[in-house]
């Protein structure tokens, strides 16, 4: 029973909460999924963490809609970027936190993983913070409702380029990843659908504040062919051609399986069987998730510990397993970087790979670092490469080395509670059938009792924690 619980708080949040184990344990089976998907009911609240006078000149004057026109000089464009800069800094720990403590998790998650198929890279606090909302609100709703917001925000189009998709010069980005990346995937279309969906979407645009508008002089309305069908279209046609396909539900299926269930092991009958669910039900995706989670095959132990954890899902999860207070919340930022997943800042149009990707020599080291962190109120000075995007703006100077130790005090004291019954000689074993998810693994004993303090049992059960934390296998959920 803990094993599959387990496993479903991790596919469907970031990990079970020390802090509410106890709540878990009075629930039967049967109401733990109805439990999660009423956590996550609520429309989201808007994560407004724009400064006011920058949020003012957004709304209003449009400024930074202006960086590419006379109206600032150059100074004024560098104090705004900054501006922006910081307020995307906040906007990423704000939404951290929602990651950790909401209990709304299978709203955050799903939002998380939207956050990477949509993938959006843009320094405008106001498009993010708009474009965060979109997904959040809709994370668990309708994909075409979704795929149609996100395609109409001012972050996406401004992204890839469609504010200069205009008649007799088409810009082809945006038709060409609303196909490859959000819908179809690639090798689903030809080069002809994406000209003529490109012709589509001209004219789709944005105001200064970042609400949609679509620019009827800019718009070709000659007919054009997509897909088999012909017709004067607009981008809302080509948005409802793409969700008539059915290659559409089996695209987003197959990814969201290798996000939620296995990265590797992907039957494709059981694929086609739930994309035809997603289809029929007109792409609810609550109702694919239900598919889901509902199923026997959910729990089959190789589905159990088969992911390994984004450096998000890691971070999240720790801070999750052991209540903390961070001493300095922006070291989160430069740790994300190290790891190698700053939200907010993709890699590329097509996300986060994922899988795999997430380890090699130098993250497996710090991944195995970072739980000792949680003894002795220890530092970790995070280190990386310079990258003015992704260190937003944090300068190696003697202040902002400061800003890259990250420091930890973590509450022992729910984690005392639970384990302060068991006997020295089982708490191994006891502590790591809740850190690990892996079925039937057997921890090194001999190899962790060298290095957890067996003179105290409150020291006992600390150093466990860490040590079962600090190994390959915690990597894994």
């Amino acid at each position: 029973m803990q094993a599959k619980l387990q496993h479903l708080l991790w596919r469907t949040g970031f990990g079970p909460a020390t802090t509410e184990r106890k709540q878990w344990e009075k629930l039967s089976e049967a109401a733990w999924w109805p439990t999660i998907k009423k956590a996550s009911a609520k429309v989201p609240e808007y994560l407004d963490v724009a400064d006011n006078a920058v949020t003012g000149l957004l709304q209003g004057a449009g400024a930074i809609g202006k960086m590419q026109s006379d109206t600032l000089d150059k100074e004024q464009k560098k104090k705004l970027r900054q501006a922006s800069k910081d307020g995307i800094k906040n906007l990423n720990l704000r939404w951290l936190e929602e990651m950790v403590h909401s209990e709304a998790q299978l709203r955050e998650k799903m939002a998380f993983f939207w956050h990477g198929h949509f993938a959006s890279l843009n320094i405008n606090i106001l498009y993010q913070q708009q474009m965060l909302q979109v997904i959040r609100k809709n994370a668990l709703g309708n994909f075409g409702t979704l795929l149609r917001e996100v395609s109409k925000s001012a972050a996406m189009l401004a992204f890839l380029n469609n504010q200069q998709n205009k008649k007799k010069h088409p810009n082809e980005n945006f038709a060409r990843e609303v196909m490859e990346l959000f819908t179809l995937g690639r090798g689903n279309y030809s080069e002809y659908d994406v000209k003529e969906a490109a012709r589509a979407f001209t004219g789709w645009g944005f105001e200064l504040n970042g609400d949609f508008v679509f620019r009827r002089q800019f718009h070709d309305d000659d007919p054009k062919m997509l897909l088999g069908k012909t017709g004067n279209f607009e981008g809302d046609a080509v948005l409802d051609i793409l969700l008539e396909q059915p290659q559409t539900a089996r695209f987003i299926t197959r990814k969201l399986y290798r996000f939620l269930i296995n990265e590797e092991q992907l039957p494709e009958a059981r694929i086609d069987q739930l994309a035809d669910v997603f289809f029929r039900s007109k792409y609810d995706i609550m109702g694919l998730l239900d598919a889901i989670f509902t199923s026997d095959w959910f729990y089959e132990p190789a589905n159990m510990g088969a992911k390994i954890k984004s450096p998000i899902e890691l971070w999240a999860g720790i801070r999750r397993a052991v209540p903390m207070q961070v001493g300095n919340p922006e070291s989160q930022l430069l740790l994300q970087k190290a790891l190698g997943q700053v939200l907010f800042y993709p890699p590329n149009v097509a996300g986060w790979p994922g899988g795999r990707q997430w380890i090699d020599s130098s993250s497996l080291m710090l991944r195995l670092r970072i739980p000792q962190l949680l003894l002795d109120s220890a530092e970790l000075d995070v280190r990386t490469k310079s990258d003015d995007d992704t260190d937003m703006g944090m300068r190696d100077d003697a202040l902002e080395r400061r800003r890259r130790r990250l420091k930890l005090t973590p509450d022992w004291k729910p984690l005392l509670d639970e384990f302060r019954s068991t006997e020295s000689d089982e708490l191994i074993p006891a502590v790591a059938r809740m850190l690990w998810q892996i079925p039937n693994a057997s921890p090194p004993r001999g190899v962790l009792e060298r290095y957890t303090n067996r003179s105290d049992h409150d020291d006992q059960i600390k150093t466990t924690m860490v040590q079962l934390m600090a190994t390959p296998e915690y990597q894994l959920c």
